[in-house]
């Protein structure tokens, strides 16, 4: 493995040390100042709305743990990991076990896209509960989760710069 794979594959293992540790501005600090961010419910993320998604998320995951395994980089710049998100989701207090596979590009020793995949039917079941698995798989569900999350990162964007 090459320096800037193996630097690459430790800023990876950094930043999910961190998000475990709930330091969403060291989270942060592994990020390019324009890089993206996507998941199934944050499908496009600039770099403004990733901080501020980080900060809400390790201030409201009071019992968020992280394991992440399976950590590479190549020499290209691009990198990956696997990782598993336990947590309270507190708008039920339900228990959510998400199993998360994440793609990095990289520039300048920094990640530029940050992409997660999970399965948004398999967490809506966990984190709503059977009305998250009966209807979870239908996009009209899948979409309102979205909006729910967009509307939470705004208020959540407000409070903070005001």
């Amino acid at each position: 493995m090459a320096d800037a794979a193996r630097a690459n594959a430790a800023l990876i293992e950094r930043f999910y040390a961190a998000l475990h540790r709930h330091d969403a501005d060291a989270m942060i600090a592994c990020y390019a100042p324009d890089a993206t961010f996507s998941d199934p419910v944050f499908p496009l993320l600039n770099a403004r709305e990733l901080r501020t998604m980080w900060r809400m998320l390790c201030a409201r995951g009071k019992d968020l743990r992280v394991a992440v395994s399976k950590v590479e980089a190549d020499d290209a710049g691009a990198g990956s990991a696997h990782w598993v998100a336990t947590y309270t989701y507190s708008a039920t207090g339900r228990h959510v076990v998400n199993r998360i596979d994440a793609s990095f590009r990289f520039r300048g020793s920094l990640i530029a896209r940050h992409v997660d995949r999970f399965d948004l039917w398999r967490w809506a079941g966990m984190a709503l509960g059977a009305k998250g698995t009966l209807l979870g798989w239908l996009p009209p569900v899948q979409s309102a989760i979205r909006a729910q999350a967009a509307k939470a990162l705004e208020a959540y964007g407000q409070a903070k710069a005001g």
